[in-house]
């Protein structure tokens, strides 16, 4: 891709405007504008050319060893727009290495070819060569009396294993609160005195007396009939 003079002024612009950002015109930016269409058309006319290239050289291939002289000239012209050769290529130019031309291509296609391969292994091992750091599960507190508190912290816990220190003071335990005191008793209710003697069943209910039968003195007396 060439650029020519009008074209290298704007992109000089815009690379002064990059590197020491400034206040742009009106007609700076519409330059740069135009400059990125442009740039933008250029790449998708190569990827058109190439594309056409690499179906016609695809053909010029299977037509071989007839079209031997077409083949390695089309070869070329698609190595120059950035085709990498496969390995139907290489099968095909190491046929024709009888050919000086072909011997040529040879080379150079399997440079590009294991340059391609380095790139690809290059690009595989950064990606699964990157640790994937987990996120923090657990928010950072402050140990209390810093790195020495820390450290006091690491030598309780290794105590068991190594044997008490000697220098270090044993921990005062917290003197027990005494037991509350038991509620006493309620005493138990006194008797009440009574006022009046209790009245006994004898009293609130009497027994009857028997009636009397009538005597034979008393008349009995008569149904009158009339």
């Amino acid at each position: 891709m060439a650029f020519g003079v009008q074209e290298l002024r704007v992109l000089r612009r815009a690379l002064a405007l990059a590197l020491h950002p400034s206040p742009a015109s009106a007609e700076d930016v519409q330059d740069c504008l135009r400059l990125a269409e442009s740039l933008d058309e250029a790449m998708r006319e190569g990827a058109r050319l190439r594309a056409f290239l690499v179906a016609d050289l695809a053909r010029y291939r299977a037509a071989l060893p007839g079209t031997a002289v077409g083949y390695l000239a089309l070869l070329e012209e698609t190595l120059g727009t950035g085709y990498r050769p496969g390995p139907d290529d290489l099968a095909a130019l190491r046929a024709l290495r009888g050919n000086p031309v072909a011997a040529a291509l040879l080379g150079r296609c399997r440079t590009l070819a294991e340059q391609d391969v380095r790139a690809r292994l290059a690009r595989a091992t950064a990606r699964t060569a990157a640790p994937a750091v987990p996120a923090s599960r657990t928010r950072l507190t402050a140990l209390p009396g810093g790195l020495s508190g820390a450290l006091d912290g690491a030598g309780a816990d290794s105590g068991g294993e190594s044997g008490p220190d000697p220098e270090r003071k044993p921990e005062k335990k917290p003197a027990e609160k005494p037991a509350p005191p038991r509620p006493a008793p309620a005493p138990a209710p006194a008797d009440p005195k009574p006022g009046r003697p209790i009245p006994t069943p004898g009293e609130v209910f009497p027994r009857r007396r028997p009636t009397p039968p009538p005597t034979s003195a008393t008349p009995s007396p008569r149904l009158a009939v009339g």
